[in-house]
This record gives structure tokens, sequence and C-alpha cells, in this order.
């Protein structure tokens, strides 16, 4: 099952517009997401990332976490999806590390960018993963 990292800021309502529409869509029995801050317990990100086949980041507000997570999943050549709320002024940098940056308008959009995005670069049959879940 694909592993996916899901980096975020912590300066909005995540659990519930990020969170919750991840684990009540059908998305969540295709690919194993990982949130963070889901319980409260210490997450070591940098080990989680390196062992992950896909950052998701949503990107709708500014963060250093989230940028510094984003260059491990740089550095550790992990495709990179930012996704953020459309009308949102983004850092341009984004660009230059992401597989891809998309809007999207409502959490229904969102989860149907990600299942695009999903389905089209991790098929079944394309993907083969060099970061093998624990």
């Amino acid at each position: 099952m694909l592993k996916v990292y899901v980096a975020h800021s912590g300066n909005f309502d995540y659990k519930t517009e990020l969170y919750t529409p991840l684990r009540i869509s059908s998305l969540s029995s295709q690919y194993h997401f990982v949130l963070p801050h889901e319980s409260n317990g210490f997450v070591n990100s940098k080990e989680i990332i390196k062992k992950s086949d896909l950052v998701m980041a949503e990107v709708s507000h500014p963060s250093t976490g989230v940028g510094i997570e984003l260059g491990w999943a740089d550095s550790y050549h992990i495709p990179i999806l930012c996704f953020y709320k459309q009308g949102t002024k983004l850092s341009g940098s984004l660009k230059a590390i992401s597989s891809a940056v998309v809007s999207y308008s409502n959490p229904t959009d969102m989860l149907k960018k990600i299942e695009d995005f999903l389905s089209e670069k991790f098929s079944i049959n394309q993907f083969n993963s060099d970061n093998p879940t624990p």
C-alpha cells in the first residue's frame, strides 16, 4: 500500500478540514495516509518521510515546519504533491520541488484532485516502491 505523509501547517483546523475528509474518503482504504498530528505523541517526521512513497502538503497556510518537511522529501527524492485553497498566495519555491501544485475549492474538490493525482502518478501497474512501508 502506498505510504503518503501529509504535511500541513498547524494554523488552521486541519483535523476538520484535512484529516476528516481524508479518513472518511475511499482513498483511506487504498492508501496509507500518515497524519502526523492525529495523536498527541511525538512523531519523527524526518524518518517517516524517508520511508514514504509520496509527501502531500496542504500549503494554503505558510509554515516553516512544512518547508522543512518538503526539503527533507526533496532531498530523499520523494515525490511531492502540494495542494492549496483557491485564492491563496503561494511561495514560488513550491514549484521548484513539487511534482504538482494544484488548487481546490472545497473538501470534495480537494479529494478529487488528490485522487486524480494518485491514480495518474501511482496506478497499481505503474507503482514500484523503492521505499517499502514498515
